[in-house]
This record gives structure tokens, C-alpha cells and sequence, in this order.
């Protein structure tokens, strides 16, 4: 009977393997049947075995070979070694036939053995030489005992009934053949930590060390593919082992079954905590990244596999756990043997680039298993390249319309699912046809003519290809197509192909294309080329498309072939002309000789032009006098051909002025006229110099050209004026230029009209800087090589100039140079002329600093010893304020302020220039009251302006004693564009020693101040008022007494017109003093007053005044009648008439003339008050010589009078009356002349420069005391008006007065119904208050000369 043991046995399962040859029918139970009889015994086996068929197939002939699989179970386990034992010493092979079937039996192995254990479970192994498959390794769970025996087989769990696999041949695909991984573990220990398990060579380190390797290589020692378990350290907390498993993939529950039974081999003393068990799995998880090249915007799949179930898994990118959300999607699916998750990144960017790890963890109460696994993802950008970035296409263009470009993109590499796409966009939309290769696509333009109109020449078509990864990444890139036409360019001209020298002429250049980007002018002559840089002369438009090139004044220089280029980026259509020069002297450079002089009658007077002997030019030359023309021949006179004709006046009726002048005429007909040469014919007799100079007058001139001195066969510009002295001719005034300077003008006047003027002007600057440093000694004692100068400054001044440093330095040193404190005497010399030279320079600089051009975006601070220059660029982003500080070698300061406001308004690379200058300020004319009491500013802005511009300037003063600052600014349109200081639009703000300006306009600026004279002016004023209250207040009482007394005073012609005389000295001094007090109120309250205002005050201030002296005349002349003419009797009406006449008309066109000659020359009125100019115009003179003859005339009468009073002629005999007239006239005649006189005596003294303050007190006093001094000497002091005055209070000598004889007839004057203001018009107009119309009675001339006498007094 069994045993115990195997009793518990179920089953034996025995694989037997046979090879034979059968047919689908065949029965194998024959053959199990002889295998068990002839083995054990019919008994033992037939209820023990249990037959299974593997494989029964059917096969045709020939026969071949199966493979089957025979299952067998045991109940007793005592027999298994006997049947392998029997198995193994089976002859072999064995035929038999089984249904008839002939079938060998070649080899029966034994491959798996399992044993029972538990219910429904085995516990399985192979026998030597066999294996388990590799699909069922996943599934081999250790055997809960296993035996410490290395060489034992190892047992795996198996359900029951098991039905396979079943182990195999070993083969290299057998379960542990495979490449071991190495497993990281760790697992806890429950003691606790010793340092010396930090030391691997000490005991306790070891002694660990080995008792855990034998543990763990005995429990682990089944895991499929199992090599060896290493201890590989220890750490504290409690005490943590890590070890390292090599063996075959394990799963979960393999590992965990192998970590179960651990502690079966371990010491308890060890305490291993079996829930504390990990393991750690890095290269066993499949990690497959899609796409493989990645770009920016693909959608990534991050797939990561294990050949283990876990639900569990985590996603990291670097550190950071990766959850669901717009960008990142994660989804993971679970089999029966596999995990597999997948992270989806959409629209990835660089960014995103990195490190990406995905982790599984299982876990039970026994083990924690995690798989890890990560890669490295490059994100790149798609860089698309195109084969052009831009390309011009001329649509007319044969060439391109047969075969258009090739526009093309790609990629660096090649990507399966690329794919292309183009797109057209733009006002001229030409397309082509597109096409793909590798990584590649391509564009071939089909160009048509038809699609590109002239007006859309120059539009710009955008290509984009768009470039596709196909998991997302795109790209595109454009290309910019310019079309345009062909232009065709045409030129003419304004002449012929010729033109002479300084004639001007202009090209045209057109085109019928508008969209050029650039038009460029040059001359070519010979291998020379020249580039047309002039920005004046230019002038370009875009509708049409033209060019015109204008030459003022034509040189060699200008001569050659003009090249005119319309151009398009790359593209330029060019037309050309040629343009010959013929060589005809300038104007400025023939020389004459005379200039001026006299000529005698019927004597000969050579005239002379010459010019430079460097002609090539032969040209007709005819000398032109009074219209008649008479050709002459040419000399050579050194470096000079002179041309001389004796011309001979034969008309000698009467002195006269003629004038000559020579013609040049070249062999193109064009001609040129030389200045006049004037021409003065006097008498013979009269003649004082003759030489060989020429004849004149004493006291003459003489003009003659600048010879120079050590080569009298050249000359330069200017001329030498000579004047008859004492019978010889003496220099006057010699205004010859020097010989260096003469050349810098006629180098400056070359450089203004040349084609290349800027691209030379830097090299000019520099001789000229040299040159004027050079000649110095001689600009300081010549006002015309001074004026030279500053007109060379000018025209270069207009030539736009690079804002180099050394460019702006050599200007502005120049500028110093001629305004240095040595130039003081020709800078007055230059400032009578009419154009002011001062004004010229300030304008040149400032014209220049306007045109400066800045290079690098930059303006650099230039300083020259009294001039600095600051600027800057205004840029796009430019967001501060213009602040600019100067300081001058005085120590004065002036600061420039615009705000950011102003700037931001500024186009962009717009320039604002400030200049300072410390003396020039000076040199400019100014008032004798006011000066300039700081610095000069000059500020400009390049940018156009048509609105206001503030500015604000702080100035330091000079002098801090002057008062009254007036922000001021150069104003080049007063007089007559000659320039003044005008305070229009500028506010000032006086801050201690500083003066703020505030303007509302940009140009130079200073500040003028005035002496501080308030004391003197406050005392001065004190008196004007006063006395011009109390003369006004006299003159007014005068005019009431002369109205109350007018009918008893005027009872004979002597004393009627002595009164209608007093009385409009009376009125016409009232209304000047009127006109006075006004324009003096306006002047003190320094009210700016209209030019027009001024000039109407000036005018009847001069009349008015005028009339008080004339009135006078006219009373002085009158007595001088009746005492001189006593036989000659002239009618009242006469006498009123000449009066009237003499009064008012004489003063009316003296003061229209003087108004008339002076206002167009802007000299009529002074610059500071409202009176006549004396220093411009000398029109104070219109005053100063009528009062002056008046007061001598009247003088003179005086003296006749008082001679006649006192030495009366035999049979003079007039009445007491008429003495006492006579007596008054010449009282008043003497006492008011000399107060007139004396009065303006002292105001002429004021004019005089630096006068003595007395002379200004006593004309203040004498002049505002004219009034009183009529009232009190004219009127009051006249014995005849006091008793009228004493006739008029009484009422019956007032009634008795109003009766008349019968014998007379009263008629009323018209003018006197309305009394007294009637009244007082009729007698100051000279009519009684009644008219006697019946004829007196004959008198004799003694009787009339009586009554005279008799009505004076």
C-alpha cells in the first residue's frame, strides 16, 4: 500500500514524446496499453493511467514525424523515479502497428515533473535539459517551500488541473536564457544602525553582508534567469539594505513571492521587515518617442511599455509631475501581461525641450515594484529657408517672360509626411506652378506682362511657403518680389548742345515709370566722372516722373556729358546728353579802366576792358557809348588782353553824364556786358587835374581798378577812388582787395556753381580758414577785404555741408577771425553801406548751421574762441528736452531750453543747431540808448515749420548796472532787409543778474539794456510835464484873451496882422505841444508803438513846429513892411494871403519832402522816440535850417526896428499910437525870437553825442515854457490888450462901444453869428467881427503909417 506521503499525491504527469507515422485515425490506446503491461503490470496501470492525444493530425504519404505530448498521474510519488528510470532504459525505436497504422516510437523524455501542493495546486519543475518556454515565464510563481540546494530544480506554482506549457527543450528562448537585468532592491532591517555598517571592511559590515547575500540568493534563486543577489551597501533608519538581483524579467508577483519566503533563510535576530521590500526596475521599460525629429507646434506621443500590469503610472518632465491639461493628455491601457502609457504634448514649443520620465509602481503588503524609465527630447525649430529673400523681376523683361524664377523653400532635413503649400499676395499677383521634392518645394513663376501696368511698377508681390511636419509643426517663410518696368528715360534741354559761360541752362530728364526709389545726375568728361551733388539745383518729382537739373550760371566744369539714372533697387534706366561750355568772360572778371572819370570836350579818353589771358576764345568786342557800337581789337598787356578804344565827345552844348561799356561776343553769337564806365564832360576851363590819370575838377573824383602793385598787368576786384586836390590827383579811398583774398572769392563763386560744391566745400573751408588767419592785418584795416569775406561766407553758406568737426571748426574760426576786436573801425566803415555786412555774416551762420547734415545721427560741439556750436538729432524715440549750456571766454552764460513737446512735433532727423556768439552781438547797429548786455543765440530747426515754436533762454548780463532788458532778435526784413532788433513775439523775465526770454519763433537773439538814468530821467520828465501843462494852460488863455480883446486890438492892418499872427503861433505851438506830451507819455511807458503811429506824430510835430517859426517870419517880415515900404500901402487881403502862405504852406512841403525822401530808405524817424532821424538820414535838418534862418531873419529885423525907433528919418512922423505899436512888434519880435531860438538852439546841442546833461535840463524847461512865454510876452505885456481887457469889464464903456456913426454900415460876418467859438475861428483866420464896406476918404501914406503906429499899442 502507498506511503503516507505520496499517498497525498494526485497526480503524475509524464510527457512522453513519440515519433511515428499515422493517419488521422489512428488510436494510440494500443500503444499506452503495451507501454504499461510491459513496464509495471495491466493492474498497476490501467485504472492509474489516463490517456490524452496532443496533436493528431493527419498526413499524407510519406509518413512524418509528431511531436506528443502524453500526460501522466500518479497518485503515489514512490513510482516516479521508476518510470523515468524505465523511460530512460527504453529501447528505442520501437515499431508497432496501432489500427492497422505502422508507427515508431524514436525518443520518450521526461520534461516536467509536478508535485501537489495545496488544493488545486502543483508545484512544477523541469528535468535537466529542459526549460520553461519564454511565454510562460511571466506566470512562474516560486513554490512557497523551496530548498537551500542550488542544484535542486526549482519548483513554480500551477493550478490544477494544469494543462500546459509544459517545459521545453532548452533553446535560447527558453525562460532563463535570456540577458539578466540588474534589479535595484532595498529592504529594511527593524535594529538599529551601527556606523560600522558605513565601513565595508569591518565585521559587522561583512558578517551583514554575507548572511544577506546567502538569504537573498536562496529566495531569489528561482526568479527566471536568476545570476546573483549582491549586498551593495547600508543606510541609516533602522537599517535600510540596498542590493542588487541580476536576473531574467521578473514580474511583480515573481518578485514578491521571492521576497516571501526571504526570512525562511534568514537569522530572526536580523528582524527584516518583509513589508519594507523594493525594488527598482530603470531598463525594462520600452520608452518610443513619435515623431523622431520633433519641431516646434508638432503634437508629441511619449509611449512608455512594460511587460508588467500596473495602473499606477506617473509622468514627469525634468522634476515636475506632469498632469491632464490643455497641453499635456494622458491615457494608459492595461493587459493581460503589459502596462502601456501614452503622453500626448500638443503644439510643443522649444521650451519644452528636456528630460521626460514615466514611472510604474506596483505595490502589496509585501513589495513595492517600480519601473522608471526616461529620454531626452529636442525640440527644434523648422527652419524654412527659402532660396531668395527678395528678388526683382522686370515684368517687360523678354528673359523672365520666357522663363520665369524659380522660387523654392526647404527644410535641413528630410521628414517622410512633409508637405508644402505657397501663397500669393499682393497688388500684382502673378502665380506659378508649384511642385515638391524631398525636402523641398518649389515655385516657378510664369511672368506676364499683361498683369504689370507702368503705374504699378515698383509694387512689391509677397510669396509665402508654408512648410508641414504633419503632426502639427509648420513654417513659412516670405519672398518679396519686386515688379517693375524697364523705365524709358528721355532728355532734353532748355539749349542746344552749347551754352556759354555763366549763361544758365536746365536738363529735364523723364520717365514713365513714378516708383523709382533714387535719381542721380552725372557728367562724364573724358575718363572723368562726376557726380552732380548740388541739393539747390535739383528738383525732382514723382507725378510724372521727372528730374530737372538747373545751372545758374554755367562753368568748365558744368561741360560733358549728362548722365540721367532713374533708379529701382536694382534696376536703372539711364538717358544722356552732351552739354559743351564755350568760354565767355564773366562780368565780375573784366576789368575796367576808368571806372569813372571826366572827360573834356573834343579830347580823347581811352577806355579799357581787359581780361585774364588764359582764353582760348577769340571773341568780337565792341565798346558801346550812347547806343553807338565800335568794335575794337585785342593787345596782350602781360596776363591781360586789353581791349582800348579813344572815345572823343563832340556834343559840347552842355555838361553832361554819359556812359561806355564793352560787349564780348563769342562764336556762338551769345554775348556778355561789361559794368558801365561813367562818364562826366566838364569844361576846359574848369578842368584843375590833367595827367595821366585823366582830367578833372577841382574837388572831383576819379575811380580806377585795383592794378596789383608788383604786376600792374593783372588786377583784382575793387577799385581806388582818387580826388582832385590842389591840381594833383590823391588817393581817397582805396577798397582794392588782396591778392589771396581776391582768389578766395573767385574760388568761392567757382565752388557755389559747381556740380561736386558740396563734396569740395570741406577742402575750401580749410584754405579759407587759413588764408583769412593770414591776411588778418590786412582785413583789419580794409572794409572791403572784410566785406569780402563775409560774402564768401554767405555764398558758401548755401552749399549743405556734412557736420564733420574739423568741417564746422575751420567755418566758425573763420567767422571769428573777421570779428575780433581789431575789425572795429572797417566793421563801422561796412555798417554805413546800405546792405549791412554785420547783418550778412549773422545770416550766414545761421544759414549755414541750417543746412549741416549730421553724420552718424550726431551734431558735435564745435568751439572757436568767440563762437560755439551745440545741436542735436532728433530721432524717433527721442523723449528729453533740448537743454544746451554756453559759456563764453568772458565768463558769460546764456542757456537755450525747448521743451519736449516742441521736439516731439519735429519730424524725425530733423536738427536744432544753437550758436553762441560773444562779440558779433556788438558789431550788429543798435540804438545810441541801448545795448547789447549779453550774448548772441542763434538757434535753428531743419525741420519745416509753419506753426509757432517756444523757446526759452536765460541770459547772464554783462553789465548790471543798464536796466530795461528788451529780449530782442536779429529781424532780417527791417529796413528794407537791411535788419534790426525787433522785440516781436518775445517776453522778458529778469531774474537778479539774469534776463529770461521767452519766444514764441526761433532765430538770433540777445538782450538790450539801457543806462540807468531813472534819477535824471525822473527829474527830466518832472520838468516836461510841468512845463508843458503850464505852456499848454498859457497858450489856451492866450487864444481866450485874443478872442475876448479881438475887436478892439484890430482897429488898423499893422495891429490886425500882428494878432492873426500871434494867435496862430498860438495855436499850431498848442497842437505840437499836444503831439509833444502823447508821444513822450508813450515813450516813458515804454509802450511799443506802431512804426505808422510814430511816423504820423513825427509829421505833425515837424509841421506844427515849422508853423510856430514861420508865423513868426511872418510877423517879423510884416513889421519890417511898414517900417521899410512906408510909401507902399498892400491891402489887408494880401497881407492875410502872403501870411497864410508863408505860415502853413512853406511848412506843409518842407515837412511832405522830408517825409517822402526818407520814409522809403526807412530813415525818417529815430529808432527809440518819435522825432526826426539825424544819424541815418540827417533829416533833422529839415527842422534845424528854416528855424535857424527864421531866428537870424528875425534877428536881423529887430535890429532894423530898434535902429528905426531910435533914429527916425526927417518928415517920419507917426502919432504916439502908432510908436507904441511899432514899439510892442519889436518888443515882441526881440524878446520871443531869441526865446525860440535859444530854445532850439540847446535841443540841437542834445543831438550831439555825449552832450551835457544842462544842455538836455535847459531845452527840457525853455521848450516846454514857449506857451508862457507868448502869453506872458505876445499877449499879457501888450498895454492896448489890458485896456481892452479893463473896457471889457465895464459895461457902459462896453455899451458905448457898440454904437456907430450913421454914416457906416454894420454887416455881420457869416463865420461870427455864432459867438465865441465862431469868433475865435474867424480871427484866427484873420476876419474882424464887422466889415466897413463904404470907401473912407483919401489918406496920405504918412496918415496911414500914423494909424498903424497909433493901432499897435
Amino acid at each position: 500500500m502507498p506511503s503516507p506521503i505520496t499517498a497525498s499525491l494526485q497526480c503524475l504527469f509524464l510527457l512522453v514524446t513519440a515519433c511515428c507515422q499515422t493517419s488521422q485515425d489512428s488510436n494510440f490506446d494500443p500503444f499506452v496499453q503495451y507501454v504499461m503491461d510491459n513496464g509495471l503490470g495491466e493492474e498497476s496501470f490501467q485504472s492509474e493511467m489516463q490517456r490524452q492525444k496532443r496533436n493528431i493530425l493527419f498526413f499524407d504519404l510519406p509518413p512524418l514525424e509528431y511531436t506528443v505530448d502524453i500526460e501522466v498521474s500518479l497518485m503515489d510519488s514512490s513510482f516516479l523515479e521508476p518510470i523515468k528510470e524505465y523511460f530512460k532504459n527504453l529501447n528505442l525505436p520501437v515499431s508497432m502497428n496501432i489500427s492497422n497504422v505502422e508507427m515508431t516510437v524514436s525518443d520518450i523524455n521526461v520534461t516536467t515533473v509536478c508535485l501537489p501542493s495545496g488544493e488545486n495546486e502543483s508545484c512544477c519543475s523541469c528535468e535537466n535539459g529542459y526549460a520553461w518556454p519564454s511565454a510562460a515565464c511571466s506566470d512562474l510563481i516560486t513554490c512557497p517551500s523551496v530548498s537551500l540546494e542550488p542544484n535542486l530544480p526549482c519548483g513554480y506554482m500551477k493550478k490544477m488541473p494544469f494543462h500546459g506549457p509544459y517545459c521545453e527543450p532548452q533553446t535560447e528562448d527558453s525562460c532563463d536564457m535570456g540577458e539578466p537585468i540588474l534589479m535595484n532592491m532595498s529592504v529594511r532591517l527593524d535594529t538599529d544602525f551601527s556606523d560600522d555598517l558605513r565601513d565595508p571592511s569591518s565585521d559587522l559590515y561583512k558578517k551583514y553582508k554575507a548572511d544577506l547575500e546567502k538569504a537573498f540568493n536562496a529566495s531569489y534563486r528561482c526568479l527566471p534567469g536568476f545570476v546573483s543577489a549582491t549586498v551593495t551597501g547600508f543606510r541609516p533608519g533602522s537599517v535600510f539594505v540596498k542590493y542588487e538581483v541580476k536576473a531574467g524579467a521578473a514580474s511583480f508577483d515573481q518578485i514578491a513571492s521571492a521576497n516571501k519566503i526571504a526570512p525562511q533563510f534568514l537569522d530572526a535576530s536580523y528582524h527584516l521587515n518583509q513589508a519594507t521590500f523594493s525594488t527598482e526596475i530603470t531598463n525594462q521599460t520600452n520608452f518610443i518617442v513619435s515623431p523622431a525629429d520633433i519641431f516646434e507646434g508638432d503634437t508629441v506621443r511619449l509611449i512608455c511599455e512594460i511587460n508588467s500590469t500596473s495602473e499606477n503610472v506617473t509622468w514627469y518632465h525634468f522634476d515636475q509631475i506632469i498632469s491632464n491639461n490643455i497641453q499635456y493628455m494622458m491615457e494608459t491601457h492595461i493587459s493581460k501581461r503589459t502596462s502601456r502609457s501614452i503622453l500626448r504634448i500638443f503644439n510643443i514649443t522649444t521650451k519644452d525641450s528636456g528630460s521626460y520620465g514615466c514611472t510604474f509602481k506596483s505595490s502589496n503588503q509585501f513589495h513595492t515594484l517600480i519601473y522608471k524609465a526616461s529620454k531626452t527630447i529636442t525640440v527644434s525649430l523648422l527652419h524654412v529657408t527659402p532660396n531668395l529673400n527678395y528678388i526683382d523681376v522686370a515684368c517687360n523683361s523678354p528673359e523672365m517672360q520666357t522663363n520665369g524664377p524659380l522660387l523654392s523653400c526647404c527644410i535641413d532635413r528630410h521628414l517622410p509626411s512633409l508637405t508644402g503649400d505657397w501663397k500669393v499676395n499682393g497688388a500684382i499677383s502673378i502665380t506659378g506652378v508649384s511642385s515638391f521634392s524631398e525636402n523641398c518645394t518649389e515655385y516657378k513663376l510664369n511672368i506676364n506682362e499683361s498683369l504689370c501696368p507702368p503705374e504699378k511698377s515698383g509694387t512689391v508681390t509677397t510669396y509665402t511657403c508654408e512648410l508641414q511636419t504633419g503632426h502639427g509643426a509648420r513654417q513659412s517663410q516670405n519672398i518679396r518680389v519686386t515688379y517693375f518696368r524697364a523705365a524709358h528715360v528721355t532728355i532734353s534741354s532748355s539749349i542746344n548742345s552749347s551754352i556759354s559761360m555763366g549763361y544758365a541752362f536746365n536738363l529735364t530728364c523723364e520717365s514713365d515709370v513714378n516708383n523709382y526709389e533714387s535719381i542721380t545726375w552725372k557728367i562724364q568728361s573724358g575718363n572723368n566722372a562726376k557726380t552732380v551733388n548740388c541739393d539747390m539745383c535739383i528738383r525732382n518729382s514723382k507725378f510724372p516722373a521727372k528730374s530737372v537739373l538747373t545751372v545758374k550760371a554755367a562753368t568748365e566744369d558744368w561741360s560733358g556729358t549728362y548722365i540721367c539714372t532713374f533708379s529701382q533697387k536694382y534696376s536703372e534706366s539711364s538717358a544722356n546728353m552732351t552739354i559743351k561750355v564755350i568760354p565767355l568772360p564773366l562780368k565780375q572778371n573784366i576789368l575796367l579802366d576808368p571806372i569813372e572819370t571826366s572827360i573834356q570836350c573834343k579830347v580823347q579818353q581811352p577806355l579799357e576792358c581787359c581780361i585774364r589771358a588764359n582764353a582760348i576764345e577769340d571773341y568780337t568786342v565792341t565798346f558801346v557809348v550812347k547806343q553807338n557800337e565800335f568794335q575794337v581789337g585785342k593787345r596782350k598787356k602781360g596776363n591781360l588782353f586789353c581791349y582800348m578804344y579813344n572815345y572823343t565827345e563832340t556834343e559840347c552844348s552842355k555838361e553832361k553824364k554819359l556812359t561806355a561799356y564793352c560787349k564780348f561776343i563769342n562764336h556762338i553769337g551769345q554775348k556778355v556786358n561789361s559794368d558801365s564806365i561813367r562818364l562826366h564832360l566838364i569844361p576846359a576851363t574848369e578842368v584843375s587835374c590833367s595827367d595821366s590819370f585823366g582830367v578833372g575838377r577841382e574837388g572831383g573824383t576819379l575811380i580806377k581798378p585795383c592794378r596789383q602793385l608788383n604786376n600792374t598787368d593783372d588786377f583784382t576786384r575793387g577799385n581806388t577812388i582818387y580826388k582832385c586836390y590842389n591840381k594833383s590827383w590823391k588817393v581817397k579811398r582805396n577798397d582794392c582787395l588782396s591778392v589771396p583774398i581776391n582768389n578766395l572769392l573767385t574760388s568761392a563763386e567757382s565752388l557755389v556753381n559747381s556740380p561736386e560744391a558740396k563734396a569740395n566745400l570741406p577742402n575750401y573751408l580749410a584754405e579759407l580758414k587759413e588764408k583769412t588767419g593770414k591776411e588778418q592785418n590786412t582785413i583789419n584795416s580794409s572794409p572791403a577785404n572784410l566785406g569780402a569775406i563775409v560774402t564768401i561766407l554767405d555764398m558758401i553758406s548755401s552749399i549743405p555741408a556734412d557736420a564733420e568737426e574739423l568741417t564746422i571748426q575751420n567755418f566758425l574760426s573763420t567767422v571769428d577771425f573777421i570779428v575780433a576786436d581789431s575789425t572795429t573801425e572797417a566793421w563801422e566803415d561796412l555798417n554805413k553801406e546800405e546792405i549791412l555786412k554785420s547783418s550778412l555774416l549773422l545770416h550766414s551762420v545761421e544759414n549755414f548751421s541750417l543746412r549741416l547734415q549730421p553724420v552718424n545721427n550726431t551734431i558735435p560741439p564745435v568751439s572757436a574762441n568767440t563762437l560755439q556750436l551745440q545741436g542735436i538729432v532728433v530721432t524717433e524715440n527721442r523723449s528729453t528736452n533740448y537743454n544746451k549750456n554756453f559759456h563764453s571766454t568772458e565768463n558769460l552764460t546764456v542757456n537755450v531750453l525747448i521743451g519736449e513737446t516742441e521736439i516731439q512735433s519735429l519730424t524725425q532727423n530733423s536738427t536744432i543747431i544753437s550758436v553762441m556768439y560773444s562779440t558779433l552781438g556788438h558789431i550788429l547797429p543798435q540804438n545810441e540808448s541801448e545795448y547789447v548786455n549779453g550774448l548772441l543765440i542763434t538757434t535753428t530747426v531743419s525741420s519745416n515749420r509753419s506753426q509757432k515754436f517756444d523757446i526759452n533762454m536765460t541770459f547772464a548780463k554783462e553789465n548790471s548796472s543798464l536796466k530795461m532788458p528788451q529780449c530782442v532778435f536779429w529781424n532780417f526784413t527791417l529796413n528794407q532787409h537791411g535788419g534790426g532788433w525787433d522785440t516781436h513775439g518775445c517776453t522778458p523775465t529778469e531774474v537778479e543778474d539774469h534776463v529770461i526770454c521767452s519766444c514764441n519763433h526761433l532765430t538770433s537773439f540777445s538782450i538790450l539794456m539801457s543806462p540807468d538814468r531813472s534819477s535824471q530821467l525822473i527829474f527830466e520828465d518832472y520838468i516836461t510835464y510841468v512845463s508843458l501843462t503850464i505852456s499848454i494852460l498859457s497858450l489856451v488863455t492866450c487864444i481866450i484873451i485874443e478872442s475876448l480883446v479881438w475887436k478892439y486890438v484890430t482897429n488898423n492892418t499893422t495891429s490886425y496882422m500882428r494878432h492873426v499872427c500871434i494867435l496862430n503861433i498860438a495855436m499850431s505851438l498848442l497842437i505840437a505841444d499836444v503831439w509833444f506830451i502823447v508821444t513822450a507819455s508813450i515813450n516813458d511807458r515804454n509802450q511799443q508803438m506802431s512804426r505808422n503811429i510814430c511816423f504820423v506824430a513825427t509829421f505833425f510835430i515837424h509841421l506844427f513846429y515849422l508853423c510856430v517859426f514861420f508865423w513868426m517870419l511872418s510877423l517879423g517880415l510884416i513889421l519890417f513892411y511898414r517900417l521899410v515900404f512906408i510909401l507902399h500901402n498892400t491891402s489887408k487881403t494880401a497881407q492875410k494871403a502872403v501870411a497864410f502862405c508863408l505860415g502853413y504852406g512853406c511848412p506843409f512841403v518842407i515837412a511832405v519832402t522830408t517825409i517822402a525822401v526818407t520814409l522809403p530808405k526807412n530813415s525818417y524817424t529815430r529808432k527809440d522816440v518819435c522825432w526826426l532821424n539825424w544819424k541815418d538820414s540827417k533829416a533833422l535838418l529839415a527842422f534845424i535850417v528854416p528855424a535857424l534862418i527864421i531866428v537870424a531873419m528875425n534877428l536881423f529885423i529887430t535890429a532894423v526896428v530898434i535902429i528905426k525907433i531910435l533914429r527916425p528919418t526927417i518928415g517920419d512922423r507917426s502919432n504916439r499910437q502908432e510908436r507904441k505899436s511899432l514899439f510892442q512888434i519889436g518888443k515882441s519880435v526881440a524878446i520871443l525870437t531869441p526865446l525860440l531860438g535859444l530854445t532850439w538852439g540847446f535841443g540841437f546841442a542834445t543831438v550831439i553825442k555825449n552832450s551835457h546833461r544842462a544842455f538836455h535840463i535847459l531845452f527840457v524847461l525853455l521848450n516846454a515854457l514857449q506857451g508862457l512865454f507868448i502869453l506872458v510876452f505876445g499877449t499879457l505885456w501888450d498895454k492896448k490888450i489890458q485896456e481892452a481887457l479893463l473896457k471889457r469889464n465895464s459895461v457902459s464903456k462896453w455899451s458905448s462901444q457898440q454904437t456907430k456913426s450913421t454914416s457906416l454900415i454894420l454887416v455881420t460876418p457869416m463865420l461870427a453869428m455864432s459867438y465865441p467859438f465862431s469868433r475865435t475861428f474867424n480871427n484866427l483866420c484873420g476876419k474882424t467881427g464887422k466889415y466897413r464896406v463904404s470907401t473912407s476918404e483919401p489918406s496920405t501914406s504918412s496918415e496911414n503909417t500914423s494909424k498903424s503906429y497909433s493901432l499897435l499899442n
